[in-house]
């Protein structure tokens, strides 16, 4: 794939569009909990709009990742979206138990680099839930004031393989720092020439 061919993206863009995001998220949910962090492209991102979201005197938002990878489906079950979602990396819900009070009742930001066909994003947030749902119910808790947002850098234009329940979110946003084409990205973070790619990152007004 030729240079031509890609959205450069580079991490000035990236830094303010997590700065754009966080004031609109502190405006409308107010600042998160806790942070989960998609890998490895959710990983700076996260970090990133964490300092925007911490305001002065207050304790960092703790981050968590989980790690997720897609696998096409040549079966006949995985539902119509497609393709199939493994866990590589989840979060150890009887260490945050411990430490974090766990995630019951908490308001959580899930961060991700890019939303193209929201098969990941889809499971991430119905699978997060769930997890949830369960560890409320064996411990006797409501989790009736638990709220789930989404923040992802870049969201592709393009038809979609799954949608984001909205009664899951129970009353999260969704927020994307800037609508894109449906073009392959490049991120700062995946070039080995990071002066190059910030050069097409600037001539492609990414910057």
């Amino acid at each position: 794939m030729s240079s031509d061919d890609k959205l450069y993206i580079s991490y000035n863009c990236v830094h303010k569009l997590c700065q754009k995001a966080a004031t609109e998220i502190l405006s409308t949910i107010g600042k998160p909990d806790v942070i989960v962090a998609i890998g490895g492209g959710g990983f700076i991102p996260s970090r990133i709009i964490r300092t925007f979201l911490r305001q002065t005197g207050e304790k960092n938002i703790p981050i968590q990742a989980i790690g997720l990878s897609l696998y096409e489906d040549l079966g006949m079950g995985a539902d119509a979206i497609g393709k199939e979602v493994i866990r590589t990396q989840w979060l150890d819900f009887g260490a945050l138990a411990q430490h974090f009070d766990s995630l019951i009742g908490k308001n959580i930001l899930i961060v991700d680099e890019v939303d193209d066909t929201r098969t990941t994003l889809h499971y991430a947030l119905t699978e997060l839930y769930q997890d949830i749902q369960e560890n409320a119910e064996k411990l006797g808790k409501d989790m009736g004031n638990t709220k789930f947002s989404i923040f992802v850098v870049n969201n592709k234009l393009k038809p979609k393989r799954a949608e984001l329940n909205k009664d899951l979110m129970n009353g999260g946003i969704y927020l994307s720092g800037e609508d894109v084409e449906d073009r392959w990205i490049a991120y700062p973070w995946e070039s080995s020439d990071i002066d190059t790619h910030t050069e097409l990152a600037i001539k492609q007004g990414n910057n």
